[in-house]
Formats: structure tokens, sequence, C-alpha cells
């Protein structure tokens, strides 16, 4: 019997649907501590995670979980691992660059309403998976795709997500009672904003430029001259 496979139109965005794709993804930033008090509907984080859940995976695998803490004391708890590998952070920068470091206000865990731990298993989908016959990591790559998804979501929700990523990961998975043999990728902070910084806020503040566009483009090899290659 002939297998019947559905299929749409790919029909090209209007230009007001074209522009508001790339609105949200010039105009979303890692928050850091603008968060309000103000909770996340049921609804509206349900349609974020649903497009989280609709990223590209090799081989279809989703290898994705979504942990949603809430909890005050949870969240006191993270940040207390957090500020400890943050302040050993600290100490791995020098002059200027450790007094900017430690400048920068990070309060999302406890500010922002709800934290998302976003984690990948593995071994979701069995030994072989297609497509990551030959690469491994590919799994992890899908789940950051999901993390993409998820943020260009609530950026258009007018929801402000930001990415913690100072951690030593066996405290998570303590505090999280995450399995050992689980991936955590990313760890999110999420809740409304009144404003946004106009630029990234690492860039308004000092700690880098945005590097040229076409310094990064290459054509059919490497060439020698990417930006930061040591020489």
């Amino acid at each position: 019997m002939k297998e019947h496979i559905m299929l749409t139109d790919a029909d090209r965005f209007t230009t007001e649907e074209r522009d508001a794709v790339y609105k949200a993804i010039f105009t979303r930033r890692d928050v850091r501590d603008q968060f309000l008090p103000k909770e996340i509907p049921d609804d509206v984080l349900q349609r974020i995670l649903l497009a989280a859940h609709h990223a590209p995976s090799v081989g279809f695998m989703q290898p994705w979980n979504f942990i949603l803490i809430r909890d005050q004391q949870n969240r006191n708890r993270i940040w207390q691992a957090f500020s400890k590998a943050n302040d050993e952070a600290a100490l791995m920068f020098t002059g200027e660059k450790k007094s900017k470091y430690q400048s920068l206000k990070l309060e999302g865990i406890r500010k922002a309403p709800i934290n998302i731990c976003i984690t990948c298993d593995r071994s979701r989908g069995g030994k072989v998976v297609l497509g990551r016959t030959h690469n491994q990591n590919m799994d992890v790559y899908s789940t950051v795709c999901a993390i993409q998804n998820l943020w260009l979501a609530a950026r258009a929700e007018g929801i402000g997500v930001g990415w913690v990523s100072i951690f030593h990961d066996s405290d998570l998975k303590s505090l999280l009672d995450i399995p050992e043999d689980i991936e955590i990728v990313g760890y999110l902070c999420l809740g409304y904003v009144d404003e946004l910084y106009s630029q990234p806020e690492l860039e308004a503040k000092g700690w880098r430029k945005r590097l040229l566009l076409d310094d990064l483009i290459f054509e059919e090899s490497w060439q020698e001259n990417s930006p930061d290659t040591p020489k």
C-alpha cells in the first residue's frame, strides 16, 4: 500500500508577517534584572512551550524536557548554587573586566516568576538515531534550537528571557533531581518586562562589541582573517 503523506503549501509570508519574525529576532535580549513580579498566564506559557516543542530535531528524536520552577524557596536554593559558581567565575577575570563582571546584576533566578530548566535526554530515540550516526552532539544542538524557539516566542509575547549558565551541573542536578545521564542544556528565567536594552546589555555596558557580519562570512573554505583567531 502506498504511503499517503500530507503536504501543505510553502506560502511566502506577507510583508507584515515577515517583519514580525525579524523584529522578534533583532529585539530579543538576554534579560538579567528587569523582570516584573507579574505572573505569566498558563495559556501564554503553554504557547511558548509549544513553540519550543516545535523546534527542529535530528532524527525527530525531540530530546528535550522542560522543568518548570515556580516555588520561591526552590529558586532561592538554585540562586545560592549560582552565587557560589558566580564568585568562582569572578576570580577568572582581572582589572577592569573583573569590575565590570561584578557590576552586572544577575537577579533573574529570584526575580523572574518562573524558571525553566531545559534538558536533553540523549537516549531518546534509541542507540542509533537518524542524522546522529556520525555526530553524537546533534541531540544537544537540537535542544538549543528548542531554546531559541522558546526565546523568540517569549519575545513576541512581551516576555523577557535570561539564560543562566553559571552553575556546576552536579549542584543543579541534585537540586532538581535530574538523573545523571540527562544533560542540562539551558536554565532560563522568564517574566514580563517593561523595557529592554536597545542593544545587547553586554554591548551597551562595554563588555564586548558585535562583530561585523562581513568578517564572519567565508566563501568556499576557511580564511585566516577570522575575528579572534589566535595568531
